[in-house]
């Protein structure tokens, strides 16, 4: 499995990092656990868009530092290609959900990229 990260979420998850240590190598053990089930393997993932070619999840992300589900990961997986790309990464106490209009851009994106509808 490949991993990338959009732009806000490198910024964002540094910003998280200085606060929270340990999400360096949290990030670590959940590309484990994705690479394993892309799209989940418990009730703590939900699929968000879903279309032929990629979905858009998103996962409680268990911070050893918080010691609690209190931090969101979006990503997008492409099945075909086995590219999971990072979209967005927040803490449930500054933001109530995922930022949607991130999403549509990424899928705005995307569809520009591979021609789907």
């Amino acid at each position: 499995m490949k991993f990338n990260e959009i732009n806000e979420f490198t910024k964002n998850f540094k910003r998280l990092s200085k606060k929270y240590k340990s999400l360096p190598n949290d990030l670590l053990e959940f590309k484990k656990v994705v690479s394993e089930f892309p799209c989940g393997n418990s009730k703590h993932f939900i699929i968000l868009h879903s279309q032929e070619k990629i979905k858009i999840v998103k996962a409680r992300f268990f911070c050893r530092y918080l010691k609690g589900a209190s931090l969101r990961i979006v990503y997008a997986y492409k099945e075909s290609e086995k590219i999971i790309d990072f979209i967005e990464i927040y803490s449930k106490n500054e933001q109530i959900n995922e930022n949607r209009e991130l999403i549509k851009a990424y899928l705005r994106q995307f569809n520009k990229e591979y021609g789907e509808s």
